[in-house]
């Protein structure tokens, strides 16, 4: 798999070089996507090298912030460039995405010729309710749009911006749970990574790797207008399914890679905690972040990425609820990932 991501790695000076030739924006988009992948990975294991280096508390705080470096930088620029529709769609694709498609594929090939997985159910349901309580903030201010359609713009945005800042406070709070006061939930992989990279050079990649991401995350951003105009796709769609599957897979690699090797906590923790991420931490960013550069958004989603979200994770609850999993239930997430995604596609 390292040699994949290596060889991936040359789609940066392609994309680069298509640029500067003026190529179609259409081909630049995937361009861009395919050279984001290895350098989203880059990021993630930089990130780890150094949280290995650290104490559990530094460490879980280099993956929160580092771990969703690619997320925030394309819905930053996505921001700047005025595509808040796409933005916001990323973030129901990066949550759908992670709770169904690659959880549905880890239990699906980590279960395959195996009876059952089993993993910490405790735990598993803790990451399940934050998740659950992510979900009822991000339908609070759509439930409150449309219950209230005259209210003012500003009290909208102003309260999405409280929301946030209580999901922030919220996800706080949940890193303080797993790495302090109940760590004893977690510690099925602690130490199983050791370091194998200095600080120098980890501190290296880590830089490179970001700043290589915003420079293919801006050509990406740049080219979704045009991608619209030619392939007549919606920018809902390229969002949820495009956009949320670029920059969360590294991660999506990982939780497979965890889970054939039947170590379905770790894999569990990946994806639920991936989509745990995206709900909590860099949703609220990205919406204080908006603020900052004259683009406001809410976390008002349409009916039909909210009940995209809502069923993702009653799903989830109900297959991870007794702490066991096996493929029959990867291949029903699968289905359901499949579902949504269709109805995406012909969504207007």
């Amino acid at each position: 798999m390292e040699t994949v991501f290596l060889m991936l790695l040359a789609f940066v000076p392609i994309t680069l070089g298509a640029q500067l030739a003026g190529i179609a924006p259409a081909y630049l988009f995937f361009l861009s996507a395919f050279a984001i992948v290895p350098l989203a990975k880059y990021i993630g294991e930089a990130t780890e090298e150094l949280a290995a280096r650290s104490s559990p508390a530094i460490g879980g705080l280099l993956n929160a912030t580092f771990g969703n470096a690619t997320e925030l930088i394309i819905g930053v620029l996505g921001l700047s460039a005025g595509l808040i529709e796409v933005v916001k769609a990323s973030i129901t694709g990066s949550i759908i995405g992670n709770l169904l498609l690659v959880l549905g594929f880890s239990m699906f090939l980590g279960g395959w010729r195996r009876e059952k997985q089993t993993f910490n159910r405790t735990a598993m349901l803790a990451s399940a309710s934050a998740l659950f309580l992510a979900v009822i903030a991000l339908v609070m201010p759509a439930l409150f749009s449309s219950t209230v359609p005259d209210a003012a713009p500003n009290v909208v945005e102003s309260l999405s911006v409280l929301v946030s800042l209580v999901l922030l406070i919220v996800y706080a709070a949940g890193l303080w749970f797993s790495l302090r006061t109940h760590k004893h939930l977690y510690l099925e992989e602690v130490g199983k990574y050791e370091a194998r990279w200095g600080v120098a050079r980890a501190l290296t990649v880590l830089t490179a790797a970001t700043l290589s991401v915003a420079v293919m995350s801006d050509i990406l951003v740049n080219s979704i207008r045009p991608l619209v105009s030619d392939l007549g796709w919606t920018q809902l769609f390229i969002g949820v399914i495009f956009v949320a599957i670029v920059g969360n897979a590294a991660e999506h690699v990982s939780a497979l890679t965890t889970a054939r090797k039947n170590r379905m906590d770790l894999s569990l923790q990946i994806s639920i905690g991936s989509a745990t991420q995206i709900s909590m931490f860099v949703a609220p960013l990205l919406v204080l972040a908006s603020v900052l550069v004259g683009q406001p958004m809410s976390l008002v989603f349409n009916a039909f990425e909210l009940a995209a979200m809502v069923l993702s994770v009653v799903i989830v609850y109900f297959v991870i609820a007794d702490g066991e999993s096996n493929w029959l239930e990867g291949a029903q997430l699968l289905a359901a990932y499949a579902i949504m995604a269709a109805a995406f596609f012909f969504h207007p």
